[in-house]
């Protein structure tokens, strides 16, 4: 990314291999910057950003909607799945795969290239950013019922292939965390889920699945650790609006739902049973001091990032999903979804 600041105009360029994105608060300016471009290189001007890199790029009443709709269709006829029927959850509620699950696989790099095409796909589409987090935990040794798994994620992207990202104009750049942890339901190692939402300006801008590093003794602890990756994912992001000399009118909000981690946090006391996360507490407690975050207790029913730690029944699932920035695209805007004859 290549940054220019004017006495009265921004510049923002960015760059990945031979394709280009240019914005900033001047038409003139960036009409000027891509002719001089292409006084040097040959150039190809595309116009308004409609597409990059397999993402597609829509506007409709003042919004942008971020969707992978060719990309889905295209992975559902890889994988013979187009006509498949539709599941309403990307993942079987209560069904934590082990390793030991299921025959081995014959195809496994099958398995692995879906999973790859999937973990693509979570740009855009946090609602399987779980399932496919999960299913990337087999891939050294994919078995069928880690297989099954995957076409579950296939059928649920065979209902909801319009959907993506939706971007709202905003003029008040608040940052916005959720925070949550699934502790030690990873039945063969007993390691918890960690994942958290962060908004700006009221819009979904990053999120995050995974699986922790370590094993957490108490549902308090795999709390704190998912907190301390949400709160280094917002320390990063004001740095970056600082570098593009972006305002932040707001300390950054972070919410959490575990009564314990809050204590945790609240109370500048180290007790033994919380000697081993002190990094953790030391980092979260000295963002709070030096003004970088406030943390905020949530009920459970409203923890937004409940979605990316554990499969949810349906309602609970489409109820979460409705609160997000997650929108099918306008009906006047889809295409065709089937995949282009490439003679």
């Amino acid at each position: 990314m290549f940054l220019y600041f004017g006495e009265s105009t921004t510049l923002i360029v960015l760059v990945y291999v031979d394709d280009i994105i240019i914005t900033g608060c001047s038409s003139t300016q960036i009409s000027s910057l891509i002719a001089k471009l292409n006084s040097i290189f040959a150039l190809r001007d595309l116009g308004q950003l409609s597409y990059f890199l397999g993402i597609e790029v829509s506007y409709h009443e003042g919004s942008m909607n971020l969707s992978q709709t060719k990309y889905v269709s295209d992975l559902l006829h890889r994988t013979g799945m187009f006509d498949t029927k539709p599941a309403t959850t990307p993942g079987a509620v209560g069904k934590n795969l082990s390793k030991f699950d299921g025959d081995p696989m014959d195809e496994v790099t099958q398995y692995r290239s879906v999973v790859g095409a999937l973990q693509y796909l979570t740009i855009t589409r946090l609602d399987i950013a779980f399932a496919v987090n999960k299913a990337c935990q087999f891939m050294h040794q994919p078995t069928s019922a880690h297989w099954l798994s995957v076409k579950r994620i296939l059928r649920y992207l065979k209902g909801t292939m319009q959907d993506g990202l939706l971007l709202s104009p905003s003029t008040n750049l608040t940052i916005e965390g959720f925070s949550d942890a699934d502790w030690g339901t990873q039945p063969d190692d007993r390691r918890s889920s960690s994942g958290y939402l962060v908004y700006l300006g009221g819009n979904l801008v990053s999120w995050s699945s995974t699986k922790q590093k370590v094993v957490s003794r108490s549902s308090a602890e795999s709390e704190y650790r998912a907190l301390a990756l949400a709160t280094a994912e917002i320390i990063w992001m004001q740095a970056l609006l600082h570098e593009l000399c972006v305002p932040i009118p707001a300390i950054p909000l972070l919410w959490y739902d575990n009564i314990s981690a809050y204590h945790m946090a609240k109370n500048p006391v180290f007790h033994a049973r919380t000697k081993h996360i002190e990094i953790d507490l030391h980092f979260i407690r000295d963002q709070v001091i030096r003004g970088k975050i406030q943390l905020h207790f949530v009920p459970t029913e409203d923890q937004s990032a409940d979605i990316l730690t554990k499969h949810l029944t349906s309602s609970r699932f489409l109820s979460l999903k409705s609160q997000l920035c997650i929108a099918p695209r306008p009906f006047h805007l889809r295409g065709d979804d089937k995949p282009k004859d490439p003679t």
